[in-house]
């Protein structure tokens, strides 16, 4: 980050809801009940903790998910709203990518046998589902991590077929075995579908539950550097909630012709 992106505040509800300045402790919510109702409370708080009033903000970067709608929604809600009322600029950020990357600087030291370091990261999408991406190269801090699928949903066992077939083609995997890291909420919760995974001669998988957020001063950085990092090179998202699941409505068929007799 510059210095002309400070201060910046962080508001991020693809689970629960967290809110930060950057350096700062954060407030973070985990209970889904009411972590939408406190938002607003809580940017109110951390911006008096740091001594801050809103219109001192230059930036503020909020989670676009992918996440459930309802509570992703109100923090892309509530960020635009400060952002047109104070002037600051706005940056959405996936939760993914800085998901992946805090699980590959807690890793990366740990697996340097292994000639390739991959990271699943995911997010609990309900319904015994998972959002995830698979992401391969950590070289560059300054460039964003380079992913290997699209961000999708699905269901942990297509999840493993795809990270399968994405092993055997041979790119990602070309100098031998791997390490692959599922970081995420939602990556304990599904430990016998990863066991699959682990049965492949040249992958091996360590779970790595929880999101990085919860690492509350460290998390907020990451979220923000990476939005930054991103804005930097011209990669501006647009300020949308990545839902990713198609809506349980569906348009109704057409109404039947009765003919009616004269």
């Amino acid at each position: 980050m510059s210095g002309s992106d400070t201060p910046l505040l962080v508001i991020d509800t693809s689970y629960g809801s967290t809110v930060g300045l950057p350096g700062r402790e954060p407030c973070i919510e985990t209970e889904s009940r009411s972590h939408v109702e406190r938002l607003q409370v809580n940017i109110a708080k951390v911006m008096d903790q740091a001594g801050l009033s809103a219109d001192n903000l230059r930036t503020i970067v909020v989670g676009l998910g992918p996440a459930p709608f309802t509570g992703l929604r109100a923090g892309i809600v509530t960020a635009k709203a400060l952002a047109f009322a104070t002037g600051a600029r706005l940056l959405g950020q996936d939760i993914l990518e800085p998901q992946a990357r805090y699980a590959y600087s807690r890793f990366s030291q740990q697996e340097q046998d292994h000639t390739r370091l991959l990271v699943l990261a995911v997010n609990d999408a309900r319904r015994r589902q998972l959002y995830y991406r698979l992401f391969d190269d950590f070289g560059d801090v300054e460039a964003p991590a380079r992913p290997l699928t699209e961000m999708s949903i699905d269901y942990p066992a297509a999840i493993c077929e795809r990270i399968t077939a994405v092993a055997e083609e041979g790119g990602s995997v070309d100098q031998g075995p791997v390490t692959l890291v599922i970081s995420g909420h939602g990556a304990g919760r599904y430990a016998d579908q990863w066991e699959r995974l682990d049965k492949h001669p040249d992958i091996r998988v360590i779970l790595d539950e929880g999101s990085f957020l919860e690492d509350r001063t460290r998390g907020t950085g990451l979220m923000a550097a990476c939005a930054c990092r991103r804005a930097q090179r011209g990669l501006i998202d647009p300020v949308e909630p990545l839902y990713l699941r198609r809506p349980d409505v569906s348009v109704p068929n057409p109404l039947k012709h009765v003919a009616v007799q004269s």
